[in-house]
């Protein structure tokens, strides 16, 4: 991405929620992916004129412009699906925030269609571009997990906007399946006060050498966001993350990968890999949300 580009990608933002925002920021930024794109506008359902300059167009307009080549789907999770399928239809490459569906069927579905197409369907993975994530993979590398756990509390989310707790808290999954490889499911639990805005959804997985992991997403008022992990080795044990500096402009890396996709420099066994991890944690959270669904 050094070269000067020989030509814009134009580029609509799908929600401009927090995502969004930092999304519109980053592509207004000079930065080396940016100059590669080219702001059109932005789509919100609801009615904004303009936000820095930046100008609000219809879903309608985005979807047949020839001016707007890219979507970056920023919206709701329960709204992915569908604008992911609009955009690829219309012959627009699409990065969409995870989870880029709330079905593993689904995913699959929208795969086939951008191959169809010949577009770039890219799902966002800040998670995987922290310095937390960094560090933890530089931890566990050649060593030999006996067990692990990861706890994350956060403040309650809404499940009809975000899905089942399981998509909603899709990095976590994806930060397990990245470090320890391919994982399957022994059990799964949901407890519910909805009452109390309280959940908690506990999940036993286990390696392919049969040592278990345990996935709790723990959400309620009062309850900061948090990670609690320990994970125990043959070689020792790390309990909790020691502070590893702050995670800076992760979007706009995110975004850079993006633009690396666009441009044609990845390799297909990495695009494979990539494909294959996205969709086999999304089929492990539809395999939970069934777990817990059977259990009411």
């Amino acid at each position: 991405m050094t070269a000067e580009p020989e030509r814009k990608f134009g580029v609509v933002v799908v929600g401009v929620g927090r995502a969004g925002s930092v999304r519109i920021r980053d592509l207004r930024n000079p930065h080396a992916s940016s100059a590669f794109l080219n702001l059109i506008g932005f789509v919100s359902r609801r009615e904004l004129g303009n936000i820095d300059e930046v100008q609000q167009i219809s879903l309608e307009d985005a979807l047949s412009s020839q001016e707007v080549e890219v979507a970056y789907i920023c919206s709701e999770s329960s709204s992915h699906e569908d604008y992911i399928r609009q955009f690829l239809n219309a012959g627009k490459h699409v990065l969409v925030e995870y989870p880029m569906t709330l079905s593993w069927a689904a995913a699959q579905d929208l795969w086939k269609l951008a191959e169809q197409k010949g577009k770039v369907l890219h799902e966002e993975h800040v998670e995987l571009l922290m310095e937390e994530f960094a560090f933890l993979k530089k931890e566990v590398v050649g060593k030999d997990l006996l067990k692990g756990s990861l706890l994350f509390t956060a403040s309650p989310l809404e499940e009809e906007r975000f899905g089942f707790p399981a998509f909603s808290g899709i990095s976590r999954l994806t930060w397990l399946v990245s470090l320890f490889g391919e994982l399957s499911l022994v059990s799964a639990t949901l407890e519910e006060r909805k009452e109390d805005q309280y959940m908690k959804m506990s999940v036993c997985l286990e390696t392919e050498n049969k040592r278990p992991l345990t996935w709790i997403e723990e959400k309620g008022p009062g309850l900061k966001r948090n990670r609690h992990l320990s994970f125990h080795f043959k070689s020792g044990s790390l309990e909790n993350m020691p502070n590893v500096g702050v995670n800076k402009n992760i979007f706009l890396k995110d975004q850079n990968i993006f633009v690396q996709k666009l441009l044609g420099q990845f390799s297909d066994k990495e695009l494979a890999a990539e494909k294959g991890r996205i969709l086999h944690c999304l089929w492990l959270a539809e395999e939970i949300q069934k777990h817990c669904s059977a259990q009411k």
